[in-house]
């Protein structure tokens, strides 16, 4: 199961499917307040989106699944894993990407800023998709949905994140200035001894992007061991 970064789409996924084995398939999270669930209100609280997403998955947990979280998206990942052990659904793999450990990562408050800072941070963390904030007609449909995100993931701050069952991999962009190192590191502390390891690529934020296949083909092999 995938879940996007703040701001983002299951359309970041789109072509992981194809380069995925046949006998693996992608389930790519689509946050409300965007795409077809554009009339739906943002859900701005973390626990209530991992809650409303392991509701979601009931249907799917008769099968194996491993949890690919990018940037936000690393943090649902990771809440989601803790539900989903507590009712003794362990994950084969929780894989998480361009985002620090709950307990290492910096609180911000860019949810509060204008647009023009939010959508400059934004931009400055990759030119993915960014244009879209040059059209005013999709600017003023896709910043409510921008904010809302950023309201949760700096409103997240768990005290103690408990450890997972589940190994741990952590990716990252070797480029990536949003995201320290160690901070990413730090996510071995709530992996089990010998269970986590660190992977980076090349590129910023979004490396994921340009380097999918090599991505995709990392996933597929830790998958395949799992």
């Amino acid at each position: 199961m995938c879940f996007p970064h703040a701001g983002g789409t299951a359309q970041l996924f789109h072509g992981w499917p194809a380069r995925l084995p046949a006998d693996v398939e992608v389930l790519a999270v689509r946050y409300p307040g965007r795409q077809d669930r554009l009339a739906e209100a943002c859900i701005e609280d973390m626990a209530t989106l991992a809650d409303t997403i392991e509701d979601a998955l009931r249907t799917w947990l008769d099968r194996p699944l491993a949890l690919f979280g990018h940037s936000m998206g690393a943090c649902v990942a990771y809440e989601v894993a803790l539900r989903l052990e507590a009712r003794g659904i362990v994950p084969e793999h929780l894989l998480v990407s361009a985002h620090e450990a709950p307990q290492r990562a910096e609180h911000i408050a860019l949810h509060e800023a204008d647009d023009e800072t939010l959508i400059a941070h934004v931009r400055s963390l990759g030119d993915v998709h960014s244009e879209v904030y040059d059209l005013p007609e999709l600017r003023d449909l896709l910043l409510p949905a921008l904010r809302s995100d950023y309201r949760l993931i700096e409103g997240y701050r768990p005290s103690n994140p408990a450890p997972v069952k589940a190994p741990i991999t952590a990716y990252l962009g070797q480029d990536d200035a949003s995201c320290a190192l160690g901070g990413v590191r730090a996510w071995s502390g709530l992996a089990a001894p010998g269970s986590f390891e660190l992977r980076p690529f090349p590129g910023d934020h979004f490396y994921l992007v340009p380097r999918e296949a090599e991505v995709v083909a990392d996933v597929a092999a830790r998958l395949s061991r799992a």
